[in-house]
Parts: C-alpha cells; sequence; structure tokens
C-alpha cells in the first residue's frame, strides 16, 4: 500500500465514522446545554464540602450535568476547590464532567452498543466509589492543604477561561420558565457552541487517530497484544493496558470513543474498553496540568488513586456483565461504512445540523463571538480573590 493510499483509506475511515456520529454529538451537546443553562455554578461548591456519600453522589449529579471537555473539567475542578469545595468531591465532579455525560452515552450505543454505554454509566460511579476510598486511605491532610496552597497561586492550564464562564440563565422562575424564556435560549446556544469549540479537537483528534489505527494496524497484531482468544489472560491484561494506551493516545473526552471502537474490534476485552474510556484524566498533558495546579506530590496520587480506580471499575463491570450476558458476543463496532448514502443517518445530520445552525446563529446574534477567545484566558480568581500566576 503507498502512502498517499494509506492516508486516504485512514482519512476516508475517520471521515465515515465522524459522518455515523455527527447528528448523535449535535444532539448530546444541545441537551447538554438545555441543562447547563438552568444550573448555576455558584451554587454548586456549597453542595460539595465533604466527601461524605451524599456529596459525592451530588457531585457526580451535578458533573454529568456541567458537560466538558477533559482540560475544561479538569481546570473547572480546581476552580471548586479554590473556592472551598472538597477535594475529593471536587474530582468526583470531574469524572461526572467528562465520562458520565449524555453525549457520550449517545456515542457509545451508537458506535459501539448499548451495553457499552450501560457499561459506561455502571462503572463511572464505581470508579468515583473507589476513588473516594482510596483518598480516604492514602491522602493526609499535609498534602491537601499543599494542593489548596498550590491551587489558589492560580497557574494557567488550560481551557480556564471556559471553565470560569458561568453562562446560566441568571432570571428567577420556574425551571421550564428559564428554559423557554429569551435568556434560556440563548445560554442553551451559548452553551453548545462554547461546549463544541473546547472539543472539537479532541473529536477529530480521536477520529483520526481511530481512522489510522483501523486502516494500518493489522487485526492480527491487535488480536494478539490483547491476547483475544486467552479468556482469563484476557480478562486480567485488558483493564490493565487500556488506560496505558489512553494515556499515550493525547485524545480525551469523546474523542476517545472512535478509538475505543477499534480496540474493542481488535480484541480487547469489555473491562479493557470500559478502563481505556475513563483513563482521559490522566492523558499526559492533563498529567502536567494536575502538577502545575496541585503540585508534584498531590499530581502523583491522582495518577495513581485514578489508575487504580480505572483498573478496578473495568475489571468490576466485566465481571458482573459477564454472567448476566451483557457482554456483545461480536466484536462489529462501527468503525467504517461502505460509503455515505441517503440513509437514515444522513437525514438525521441534516436535521440536527438545522438545529445546530440554530443554535449558532442565536450564539452569534446574541454577542457571543467575543467569548471564544476568552476560552483560554486566566483562571478564576480563588475565593479570597487572588489573582492568577502565569504557568511555568
Amino acid at each position: 500500500m503507498g502512502l498517499w493510499t494509506a492516508l486516504g483509506s485512514a482519512l476516508r475511515m475517520a471521515g465515515t465514522m465522524g459522518w455515523e456520529i455527527l447528528w448523535a454529538l449535535i444532539l448530546g451537546f444541545a441537551l447538554s446545554g438545555v441543562v447547563q443553562a438552568v444550573i448555576r455554578r455558584d451554587e454548586v461548591t456549597r453542595l460539595l464540602p465533604d466527601d461524605r456519600p451524599r456529596s459525592l453522589a451530588v457531585a457526580t449529579g451535578l458533573g454529568a450535568a456541567s458537560s466538558s471537555c477533559s482540560y475544561a473539567a479538569v481546570a473547572l475542578a480546581r476552580s471548586l476547590f479554590r473556592k472551598g469545595a472538597d477535594f475529593t468531591a471536587a474530582m468526583a465532579f470531574e469524572i461526572g464532567s467528562t465520562n458520565l455525560v449524555v453525549e457520550l452515552g449517545i456515542i457509545l450505543a451508537l458506535l459501539m452498543g448499548w451495553q457499552f454505554t450501560l457499561a459506561e454509566f455502571v462503572g463511572g460511579p464505581l470508579m468515583i466509589v473507589v476513588v473516594a476510598l482510596l483518598f480516604r486511605l492514602w491522602l493526609r491532610r499535609r498534602i491537601v492543604d499543599a494542593a489548596r496552597e498550590q491551587a489558589d497561586k492560580g497557574v494557567a492550564g488550560s481551557m480556564e477561561g471556559h471553565a470560569a464562564m458561568d453562562m446560566s440563565v441568571r432570571e428567577q422562575g420556574s425551571l421550564r420558565h428559564r428554559l423557554v424564556s429569551p435568556a434560556g435560549f440563548t445560554a442553551t446556544a451559548n452553551y453548545f457552541v462554547m461546549d463544541w469549540a473546547a472539543v472539537w479537537r479532541d473529536i477529530v483528534g480521536g477520529l483520526l487517530i481511530a481512522g489510522a489505527f483501523a486502516a494500518w494496524v493489522p487485526q492480527e497484531w491487535l488480536q494478539a497484544f490483547f491476547l483475544e482468544g486467552h479468556r482469563t489472560a484476557a480478562f486480567v491484561w485488558g483493564p490493565l493496558v487500556g488506560p496505558l494506551i489512553a494515556v499515550v493516545s493525547f485524545v480525551c473526552s469523546i474523542g476517545n470513543v472512535p478509538l475505543a471502537a477499534v480496540l474493542w474490534n481488535g480484541g480487547i476485552s469489555f473491562g479493557g474498553v470500559v478502563s481505556f474510556l475513563f483513563a482521559d484524566l490522566i492523558i499526559v498533558p492533563i498529567l502536567i496540568i494536575y502538577r502545575k495546579y496541585y503540585g508534584t506530590a498531590m499530581a502523583l496520587r491522582i495518577l495513581g488513586v485514578f489508575y487504580l480506580a480505572m483498573v478496578a471499575a473495568g475489571y468490576a463491570v466485566e465481571l458482573v456483565f459477564t454472567p448476566l450476558g451483557l457482554v456483545p458476543a461480536e466484536r462489529n463496532a462501527t468503525v467504517l461504512e461502505s460509503s455515505v448514502s441517503w440513509n437514515y443517518t444522513t437525514w438525521l445530520n441534516i436535521a440536527f445540523l438545522l438545529v445546530a445552525a440554530v443554535l449558532v446563529v442565536r450564539f452569534v446574534r446574541t454577542g457571543g463571538v467575543p467569548m471564544l477567545a476568552m476560552m483560554g484566558g486566566a483562571p478564576e480568581p480563588a475565593a479570597g480573590g487572588q489573582e492568577a500566576v502565569g504557568g511555568p
């Protein structure tokens, strides 16, 4: 296969996967925008005072409602911590904000099957429980205090401006009134466009990497690497290696899903897919940001605890799903359609592109464009109002 032929094959696979999931991405971000429009971030910190089960449950739910790209989720968790939220609760919020969001569930169901969506929403809370238990065992007060001191310096990471923006409806009234009001329409449009602006690079990057994997890496190599055909060994190996692949892929958020589909078709275990999907919060660029935000000691603890929790969630999900018959028998995740044709996907894409156009027009007409230039701005001030400083 020549170079240009190989590149063309990878781009074609990436493009067809993107076309397959376009309508679902628009639907997911639109629903997320509706939810975020009525959730005021200044109320979130007050609800996360400690690491008790109730606080963690609230943090998880609010995180799932506050859909973010991984970078913005990490920045928002630091902002909550600086304002007084418990560290473990802030981490639960961060996990929920990237791994328990509606758009991720829709894309998983579309590309890989509803079993993977269910696994994500079962495994996510399990991961948060494991994280909370491990932090209680291993996280000393002096480490938390040092992390808060470092966080209060306001060292810039990535997507700080996006994390600091609270575009929710400020007027009073019922939920329905706020949603159908002009301010609700504007807030929904703002979140829709800003969330797309935050994650489009991850989505495109994930599609390109998945297309390259599918086109260039022989299926036999993947099957040998994931020990397919050796059931017990594959069960043990998959959740251990899944997060490590994610770490070096540099792809986060929803961009992980196309590559997860390729890995599943290539032979990784069911639990390995689950742990891989959760690992968007420990990719190398985000580990560097953790060090900036919280110091080296806390960054290493986040890495260790998150990795162990991802592995544990992967094992637990597969152990529970297998006897229930919920692990798909066939490895037929959607990686490539033969061509773009006039089928239901095309009609859904056209319909939801019209929805997207309406929201984008609203965003532009209400003065939202300048916010795009503010996405990488300075971190939000801490509770005490301390100014942010530049990164090293």
